[in-house]
C-alpha cells in the first residue's frame, strides 16, 4: 500500500499546491475579462479536493480492511503478541488526522466560494478579515494540515505493515508447528 500511497500523496499535495499558486495569481476576482484566472484557481482547487478526498478515503478503508483481517486472523490463531489491539490503536490514532485533513479542505473550499464576487451569498468577512483574506489564510492552513495529514498517513501504514509482517510470522510459525501447509 506504501507505493501505491506515497505517488498518490505527492499528486494530491502538489495539486492542492499549484491551486494555492494560481489563487495568488489572481490580479482581481470582480474583473470579468479576468474571470479566467478565478476559473482555473477554482476548477484546480475542486480537482486537489476531490484528489485529496480520495487519497484520506483509501487509507480509511485500507484501515478497516485490514482491521478486519486482524481480527479474523486473531480469532482463528492463537496469537502470542497483541497485534490486533495495537493494530486498532493505530487506525483510531490515525482517522481523527483524517477527518481534520478533509475538513480543513472544506473550510477552504466554502471561504473561497464565499469571496468570490459574483458568489450571492455577500460574505463580508470575519474578524476584521476580508473574505478573501480569510480564504488565503483558511487555504494555507489546509494545504499545509494536508501535507502533514500525508506523512501521518504514510507513518501508519509503515507501521501497519510492520505489524502485519508480525502477525504473518506468528501465523507461519503456528502452522509450521501444526504440521499445515506454508
Amino acid at each position: 500500500m506504501k507505493r501505491i500511497f506515497l505517488p498518490l500523496a505527492i499528486i494530491s499535495t502538489a495539486v492542492l499546491a499549484t491551486s494555492l499558486v494560481l489563487g495568488l495569481g489572481i490580479e482581481d476576482a470582480s474583473r470579468k475579462d479576468l474571470s479566467h484566472q478565478v476559473d482555473h484557481h477554482m476548477w484546480t482547487s475542486l480537482g486537489g479536493m476531490l484528489f485529496a478526498t480520495l487519497v484520506h478515503g483509501l487509507v480509511m478503508t485500507y484501515f478497516i480492511g485490514t482491521g478486519r483481517w486482524f481480527e479474523e486472523t486473531a480469532r482463528v490463531y492463537p496469537l502470542a503478541s497483541d497485534v490486533f489491539a495495537s493494530s486498532r490503536r493505530l487506525k483510531y490514532r490515525t482517522l481523527p488526522i483524517i477527518v481534520f485533513g478533509f475538513v480543513s479542505l472544506l473550510a477552504a473550499g466554502t471561504l473561497g466560494a464565499a469571496a468570490d464576487p459574483a458568489s450571492p451569498v455577500g460574505f463580508t468577512g470575519w474578524a476584521g478579515l476580508s473574505p478573501s483574506t480569510l480564504h488565503l489564510l483558511v487555504a494555507i492552513a489546509a494545504v499545509a494540515v494536508n501535507a502533514w495529514t500525508h506523512v501521518v498517513e504514510y507513518m501508519a501504514l509503515h507501521d501497519n505493515g510492520r505489524l502485519i509482517e508480525q502477525i504473518m510470522a506468528e501465523v507461519q510459525a503456528i502452522r509450521t508447528d501444526r504440521g499445515l501447509d506454508t
